[in-house]
């Protein structure tokens, strides 16, 4: 894992050791009612923009439901930032429920204001995913 430079770096680094945890509401510690999530895929679960508690019950919930318990882990391999923005290469690696093995790579693009995650920009493989859900 790299070495986070400063503390919008450290806070995403943070943010995925949480997500990797499998304690979906302690991710609310990261995000306010305003904080928008958009994972950048159609017609499949967890399309569209996602805001506040949503981004919690309503896409996390399901989505990581669909993996054994405390999975997938997220491995951040590559981050950079410049001021309010941090964008990062990570790994999501993990067993869904149904015994398939996920390993699938991911980029995105976080803007941070006063230490509080604002917008999410989540890019990944969509169509590995089809596929592995069949």
């Amino acid at each position: 894992m790299p070495q986070a430079r400063n503390a919008n770096e450290q806070l995403v680094v943070d943010f995925f050791e949480t997500l990797s945890s499998g304690e979906i509401e302690n991710i609310r510690t990261y995000i306010d009612d305003d904080t928008t999530w958009e994972p950048v895929i159609r017609d499949m679960l967890g399309a569209g923009v996602h805001k506040g508690n949503a981004i919690c019950d309503e896409f996390l919930a399901p989505v990581r439901g669909m993996f054994q318990p405390g999975e997938p882990k997220v491995h951040v391999d590559t981050l950079v930032s410049s001021d309010d923005t941090v964008m990062c290469e990570t790994r999501g690696v993990g067993t869904l429920k149904n015994g398939k093995v996920y390993n699938n790579r991911y980029a995105w693009l976080f803007r941070i204001r006063n230490g509080r995650i604002k917008t999410v920009r989540e890019y990944f493989d969509s169509n590995y995913v089809l596929r592995l859900l069949g």
